[in-house]
């Protein structure tokens, strides 16, 4: 399915104090560990159905890449919507991590890492030229560039005009 493209210059509208940035990742140190990988890989796709079905949860959206070494980029509400999740017994983050430890963590097949920031409104600026929905602008608020934001620097200094729940 074809997304829709949006001409002309965008930009994300956080609506809020802060953002959360989660990178998360994994790379396949032993590509010929093949089953090794895709058991490790297998349980993000049952997260982010999770996540998406529980606006309550406070992911806002993601974007993520595959190769040998994989990306996930997502946006949070807050870093306690973040750990409420990973930690949550009932969520389908807990298992799998455990497992991974278990079983895969120290043999060296594959490799897991994360980085977690939280991002000030004041310290945010995206623009999107020619692009459909993506990143920053499909997690929150996706507003065209105008006189008013042209600039990264008058992007920078906007006052966020929404909340995130």
């Amino acid at each position: 399915m074809a997304q829709k493209v949006f001409a002309g210059r965008h930009t994300a509208d956080p609506g809020s104090e802060s953002v959360t940035v989660f990178l998360i990742g994994m790379r396949a140190n032993r590509w010929w560990k093949i089953g090794t990988v895709g058991r490790v890989a297998a349980s993000m796709p049952r997260m982010l159905q999770h996540l998406a079905t529980d606006p309550t949860a406070g992911m806002l959206g993601y974007e993520q890449w595959f190769g040998r070494t994989t990306m996930l980029l997502s946006y949070w509400a807050s870093p306690e919507h973040l750990r409420k999740f990973a930690a949550d017994r009932e969520s389908p983050h807990v298992e799998p991590w455990r497992r991974f430890m278990k079983e895969v963590a120290g043999t060296g097949d594959v490799g897991v890492w994360h980085e977690t920031y939280q991002v000030q409104a004041s310290g945010m600026e995206a623009v999107y030229n020619g692009m459909p929905l993506f990143g920053l602008a499909k997690a929150t608020a996706h507003i065209p560039v105008g006189a008013r934001n042209t600039t990264a620097k008058q992007r920078m200094a906007q006052v966020p005009q929404r909340k995130i729940p």
